[in-house]
């Protein structure tokens, strides 16, 4: 593995933040969510974020907070949305291994609810549909590894990763 950072990428509900805590332990790394650090560096939540900015600008705050990610010894769940911008997922793929948690839209659909309330960055009239078909190419580009949560629990999702990245 040339970089032992390890970034998640994945759609909103794919299980970033749950794998990536799980992954960071077993490893003994730190973990990083890059939507709380969104959070903190703007003093508001993603949903406040988004009302207040629009997508447009929420995608410059992600980006220049992505740009910014030094680094070190984690791994870091990205925002869905993160794939939106090149420079940053340039970054992220120069610092770290970037892996990509696949999942079906139906496992989606299921988990997320309310996607304003989320924070989910999608435009108006945009279905959750509309917006998982938009990304999945992002996902495919930025990946250096694609790992399938279908049919997987968490600690598969670890282990599919670890052997993987061969650690």
């Amino acid at each position: 593995m040339k970089n032992p950072m390890i970034t998640l990428i994945g759609m909103p509900g794919a299980g970033k933040s749950t794998v990536g805590v799980v992954l960071a332990k077993v490893l003994g790394y730190d973990f990083i969510d890059s939507d709380l650090l969104i959070q903190k560096s703007e003093g508001k939540l993603l949903w406040e974020i988004l009302a207040e900015q629009g997508q447009d600008g929420f995608n410059l705050v992600e980006e220049r907070v992505n740009c910014s990610i030094p680094q070190s010894l984690c791994v870091l769940a990205t925002g869905g949305s993160a794939v939106y911008s090149e420079k940053a997922m340039q970054h992220l793929r120069e610092i770290s291994t970037v892996v990509y948690l696949q999942t079906d839209y139906e496992t989606l659909r299921d988990r997320l609810g309310d996607l304003t309330q989320r924070g989910v960055s999608f435009r108006p009239g945009q279905t959750l549909q509309d917006l998982y078909l938009e990304r999945i190419p992002l996902y495919e580009r930025y990946a250096h590894i694609t790992v399938s949560l279908k049919n997987s629990d968490v600690r598969s999702v670890v282990s599919q990763i670890r052997t993987a990245l061969s650690l």
